[in-house]
């Protein structure tokens, strides 16, 4: 089994790297360090080249990049996605988030943003594992734990990132040992995955999955307006409609939507189909006219125009590049 050394590095949390400060967590411990280098030594085998693929696992999704790539658009589900070596940039909005090894990215809603892993060599590869969360079970999990043990965050955004815990790598050095013993998946796996929860709503991020995960909050209210738009973003927006369908005022809607997302509802619409005409281009080879209309554009040459605007080229140039570059969409 092939082995890379883990080197501790000073990890800033997002959570203070977006409110601007330049806090430094100390090492880290050593315990961690020889998780993390079990963790490499398994990615490294069950990815021997660079690639992106999903597992005997649901909802689990390994990556590997050995030269750092162009920025990729995609809609994030609610996942944890830890990184285990590289540095990796996330740009949601107008934030520009880094984290990297001994790290944990959370977005606990469907989010559009783009993302490059911006530290990757063959020698020492990125290396990320990607875990679809279940919010029904943060909302149950709510339930069970008291209050007084989730820990305060005032940034309630849709993704945020902290640094990782030592449970928290454990879980997931667990989870993926059961790769090498499949028939252990159906019993052990889900004990796993619900640690997994436990931890990270017990963890510094727990009070904004908290409030995603319970009904009537108004992060809770902006989820099911984008559970609504992710599902009819090809129709005309309303706004004062879709905030009367979550029970908020047209304001207060406005409000909270673009404090979690970082958009307005309109851009937010906006983003879903040009990533979804994005897709569509690159994986079902529709032209730029077929893809505009499919995702709800009436003009072309508006689609055209907004496309170049989000993401630096015309369609049909942009997605030539993507293809060339063998680039892979999320």
């Amino acid at each position: 089994m092939l082995y890379l050394k883990f080197k501790t590095k000073t990890v800033v949390s997002l959570v203070e790297y977006s409110k601007g400060k330049n806090m430094k967590t100390d090492n880290l411990s050593r315990d961690i360090d020889m998780i993390y280098d079990q963790l490499i030594g398994k990615l490294m085998d069950l990815l021997p080249e660079p690639q992106k693929t999903d597992t005997a696992l649901r909802g689990l999704l390994l990556l590997r990049r050995d030269v750092p790539n162009q920025d990729e658009s995609c809609v994030y589900q609610p996942v944890i996605d830890l990184i285990v070596q590289g540095r990796k940039r996330t740009i949601l909005g107008n934030e520009k988030m880094e984290y990297g090894e001994g790290e944990y990215l959370v977005s606990g809603l469907d989010m559009p943003c783009i993302n490059s892993e911006i530290e990757a060599t063959s020698k020492a590869p990125f290396l990320s594992l990607r875990l679809s969360l279940d919010i029904s079970q943060i909302a149950q999990l709510a339930t069970e734990v008291p209050l007084d043990d989730i820990t305060d965050d005032d940034d309630h955004w849709g993704i945020c990132s902290a640094a990782s815990t030592l449970e928290i790598a454990d879980s997931f050095l667990r989870l993926i040992s059961l790769l090498e013993n499949p028939q252990r998946i159906p019993i052990l796996a889900p004990l796993i995955i619900k640690e997994i929860h436990y931890y990270l709503i017990t963890g510094p991020l727990g009070r904004c999955l908290r409030e995603i995960a319970t009904q009537g909050t108004p992060i809770n209210r902006v989820a099911q307006a984008i559970t609504w738009l992710r599902t009819h973003f090809r129709e005309p927006l309303s706004i004062e409609k879709l905030a009367n369908q979550v029970h908020m005022s047209e304001s207060t809607f406005n409000r909270h939507f673009r404090k979690v997302t970082s958009y307005s509802p309109l851009r937010f619409q906006k983003r879903l189909r040009l990533y979804e005409a994005q897709r569509l281009m690159l994986f079902d080879n529709l032209d730029a006219t077929a893809a505009a209309f499919r995702v709800g554009y009436e003009s072309t040459t508006q689609f055209n125009r907004e496309y170049k605007r989000e993401f630096g080229e015309p369609p049909f140039r942009d997605v030539s590049r993507m293809r060339a570059a063998g680039m892979l969409l999320g």
